[in-house]
């Protein structure tokens, strides 16, 4: 059974434990690349880094909670940073968002999951500065991707980044406009940890805080709502339906062909003068 290490791994569990803890196969994503040289201080054994590597790439299987069709989803293990009202969105959600920020770290499962079932509308990758992931202007700043999706049975819109950091500076993801997802969905990697966002309208009803831990694909950050339709604007009581009328003609010009129009009679020019030949009109 896999174990959740981003809670156990840390300077005070004795390494033999860590090093057991993960002692699993490999994901086909794991890289040469030896991220903890030191453990406590001391060097890691060269025979024990790779342990390290595994530990980072793991790939642990979720199971999305019953119901997921209305649920938003955490996209990424990791806790919740920030949880920001009235966040104006003008890409694709075109209007005032609700932003929820998860932090990796280096101890989290990286991989990253749809938090909802819908089909891709946006998808575009923005390079970009590599600041430290919880910096206030790394959502905006940072290389990231910009993923939207509408939600399957709201139609709400749901935009998720995946942002690189100051460690973290190789996003890898495979969605494209068109294409279909299922909640909790896995979709790319964000390789040793980072960020991601997620924003929606202020519909949604959210149930998370800032400093709460989430899993990806599992862990729930709310529920989808349809945004209420605006009334259809209604014609004056006054003016026949638009669809009763000829084309381009508005209601007067429908009353005057209908012979129910008001009649009024144009204002008498005043006389002119003897001697003026020109006419003056009456304003």
């Amino acid at each position: 059974m896999e174990r959740d290490l981003s809670i156990v791994v840390d300077e005070s569990v004795p390494w033999r434990q860590v090093e057991a803890a993960v002692r699993q196969p490999a994901p086909a994503m794991l890289e040469a690349v030896t991220f903890l040289d030191t453990y406590r201080g001391k060097p890691i054994p060269k025979g024990q880094k790779s342990v390290s590597l595994r530990l980072r790439f793991r790939d642990p299987e979720r199971t999305p909670p019953s119901g997921a069709e209305g649920l938003l989803l955490s996209p990424a293990d990791g806790t919740v940073v920030e949880v920001v009202e009235g966040e104006e969105e003008p890409l694709y959600l075109k209007g005032e968002a609700t932003r929820v920020s998860i932090f990796l770290s280096p101890l989290n499962v990286h991989v990253n999951r749809t938090p909802a079932a819908g089909q891709i509308e946006y998808e575009r990758y923005v390079p970009g500065d590599y600041l430290v992931a919880w910096h206030p202007k790394a959502s905006t700043k940072n290389e990231r991707s910009d993923l939207g999706l509408r939600h399957d049975a709201t139609g709400t819109k749901v935009l998720f980044k995946q942002i690189a950091g100051a460690v973290a500076r190789r996003i890898v993801y495979h969605l494209r406009e068109g294409d279909r997802v299922t909640a909790g969905e896995r979709f790319g990697i964000v390789k040793f940890g980072s960020r991601m966002d997620v924003l929606v309208p202020p519909s949604a009803e959210l149930h998370v805080e800032e400093g709460q831990r989430v899993r990806g694909g599992e862990s729930v950050l709310g529920e989808l709502v349809a945004a209420e339709e605006p009334p259809a604007d209604e014609p004056p009581a006054d003016e026949p339906p638009a669809d009763e009328r000829r084309d381009g003609e508005t209601g007067l010009e429908e009353a005057a062909r209908d012979g129910t129009a008001p009649q009024t009679t144009a204002p008498e020019l005043a006389e002119a003068p003897a001697g003026d030949s020109t006419a003056r009109s009456v304003s």
